[in-house]
């Protein structure tokens, strides 16, 4: 017999997949496809100084890669209504190091000035699992014709 958490978790999964399928999907689908395979929450983590992509998932949390496998899920205090139309990002940090509570996701745009955003809690994230529920969720959306 399975646990309920195991069944929990595999059912989030599909329903976290078939939001994914949705070539319209919304902030708040795409940020339940990244919480689904973010990790516990750290208090910090090493930036040496260069963002590799960032994904804004509405205006209250942020993916952010700092190499090509390795990648942090950002939530932030407040939302941060710049995010979404932001052309680029720059975190602060601490001697090379990014801490929940102390640190901001600066959105910068040419057009106005910079609100910076505090991040209010980091989760790692298992980005093969992200990229396979993606190409899952493609396959899934190519197959019924959408």
């Amino acid at each position: 017999m399975k646990s309920p958490v195991l069944l929990f978790s595999m059912a989030l999964a599909v329903a976290v997949c078939g939001c994914a399928s949705n070539p319209s999907m919304g902030d708040s689908e795409r940020l339940a496809l990244y919480r689904a395979h973010a990790g516990a929450p750290v208090q910090s983590f090493h930036y040496f100084g260069r963002i590799d992509g960032w994904t804004p998932l509405g205006d209250s949390a942020v993916a952010v890669w700092t190499r090509p496998n390795r990648a942090y899920l950002l939530e932030l205090s407040g939302t941060c209504p710049d995010l979404d139309f932001a052309p680029a990002i720059s975190l602060t940090h601490q001697s090379g190091t990014v801490y929940s509570r102390f640190d901001k996701v600066v959105p910068l745009n040419s057009t106005s000035p910079s609100i910076p955003c505090y991040i209010r809690q980091i989760s790692p994230l298992d980005t093969a699992a992200i990229k396979q529920a993606q190409r899952t969720a493609r396959a899934q959306a190519q197959a019924s014709g959408t």
